[in-house]
């Protein structure tokens, strides 16, 4: 991969702030980087200060770079996308990370260019994160990889055939911190029913959570596989998955959920 390509990000904000951080963390040179935000936080102000990476106040400034991210809240990308054309050269890649903002949309002001939609997730911000992408017809394959080079610093990647399936991936990973939050939430809750005092309870969930989820990210058993591992026959486990498994009562509110988010993520869109 050609490694000298450069990069402009549109907005030093939480998930912007994440990118930027991993790509200096990964060794990224800093003369590679061009950052536009209006009004970027004192923190921000103090890693531009202390790394060199050229910070602007207006996208008319900026040059033209051959990555272009755009991680602005989806409330103001409308504001900011008819400013995109004075960065785009002719082999700039456009990569959009907010939500529910298409490739036609993007393309209505970028132009007839190569386009990224890609879809992260909270845990990126930790650069545990997991972010599905989808390129339109005039993304060539370097730039496939160069953007999956820079995404990978916040986590795994992963793209997907059609962008319907952003929709799949927003409901799955996008959303998906939230449902475990959530399980931790009534674990905790539930082992304060069962006698625990709240902050043992509380830690016990958020750390058998965290616990898990290493497992998963570390071992290549499937997450059925894993489950099965730690339930032994007749056991407390088992008596625990019962109730969750029992007619399949778990995996139907499981995809009733992530099919509610699907659609409103399509509405959105």
């Amino acid at each position: 991969m050609n490694s000298d390509f450069s990069i402009c990000l549109i907005g030093a904000g939480n998930m912007g702030g994440a990118m930027l951080a991993g790509w200096l963390e990964s060794g990224i040179s800093t003369e590679r980087i061009n950052v536009v935000d209006p009004v970027p936080s004192e923190k921000m102000v103090a890693i531009f200060a202390e790394t060199g990476v050229d910070h602007f106040t207006s996208a008319t400034d900026a040059p033209i770079s051959d990555v272009l991210i755009v991680a602005v809240k989806p409330q103001i990308i409308q504001k900011v996308l008819p400013s995109l054309t004075n960065m785009i050269g002719e082999n700039t890649v456009v990569v959009s990370v907010a939500a529910g903002t298409t490739i036609s949309t993007i393309g209505k002001h970028a132009g007839d260019v190569a386009i990224v939609r890609a879809m992260p997730n909270t845990p990126s911000l930790m650069r545990r994160g997991m972010t599905g992408c989808f390129a339109n017809g005039r993304t060539v394959a370097s730039q496939v990889e160069q953007v999956t080079h820079l995404l990978s610093a916040i986590g795994k990647v992963v793209w997907v055939e059609n962008e319907s399936q952003i929709d799949a991936v927003t409901a799955v990973s996008g959303s998906g911190p939230a449902y475990v939050f959530h399980l931790a939430e009534c674990m905790a809750k539930a082992g304060v029913e069962a006698g625990l005092p709240e902050a043992v309870a509380e830690m016990l969930a958020r750390e058998t959570i965290a616990g898990a989820g290493e497992m998963l990210s570390q071992l290549e058993d499937s997450s059925a596989q894993l489950r099965k591992n730690v339930t032994s026959p007749n056991g407390t486990t088992a008596a625990a998955l019962d109730v969750f498994m029992n007619e399949q009562k778990m995996q139907s509110l499981v995809s009733q959920a992530i099919m509610a988010a699907k659609k409103r993520s399509e509405e959105l869109s």
